[in-house]
């Protein structure tokens, strides 16, 4: 039978944590795949967020959710062309603290240009920004990939900075295969606090 994939295990992870009317953010748009895995766990009442810096990937993300958007299963995301090191600038001071989900999927754009790629200080200042969005027992999911340029960095980066995360304030677990050094992994954070 196998794990599940790292991804698939990020996925169920914020759907036992998320579900309809919720507000949910997508901290790396991409391709949309997360968007879209968002916008369908909290429906047409929920309300998701999308960052990334290039417009690129917001079109493709936007290309990827408007079918479920003219069928009315999701409401159309908020996409934001930004670092997601911004992301408490553009959520809505009220909804502060009612975050249920935030979803990190670093490294690069797919099919896009590879030398565009994610930063430990703007990720780590996402995280940051992320926990203090979160409402209690919300979840955020951190895929990392170190076997591209720059990615390992990144993910030691992250790693650090979630093993160094007070325990009254949030719970860090890993997720990965031990026997392939440069596979991706998943790392998930869980507020504890109030």
């Amino acid at each position: 039978m196998g794990f599940l994939s790292v991804l698939s295990t990020a996925h169920k992870w914020i759907a036992e944590r998320a579900g309809s009317g919720d507000i949910v953010i997508d901290a790396t748009a991409g391709g949309g795949v997360d968007t879209l895995a968002l916008a369908q766990l909290v429906g047409a009442n929920g309300t998701v967020y999308a960052f990334d810096i290039q417009q690129e990937a917001l079109d493709r993300t936007a290309k990827r959710l408007e079918p479920f958007i003219e069928q009315q299963h999701i409401t159309r995301p908020k996409l934001v062309l930004d670092s997601h090191s911004s992301m408490a600038d553009y959520i809505p001071h009220i909804e502060h603290g009612k975050i249920a989900a935030i979803m990190f999927n670093l490294g690069y754009l797919p099919g896009g240009n590879e030398t565009v790629i994610t930063e430990p200080a703007s990720t780590i200042a996402a995280l940051q920004a992320s926990l203090q969005l979160l409402r209690r027992g919300g979840i955020i999911t951190c895929m990392l990939y170190p076997g591209h340029e720059g990615g390992l960095e990144e993910a030691q980066a992250v790693e650090s900075w979630a093993a160094a995360l007070p325990t009254d304030q949030a719970q860090a677990v890993i997720y990965r295969q031990l026997q392939r050094a440069n596979s991706p992994y998943l790392i998930a954070i869980e507020r504890r606090n109030a």
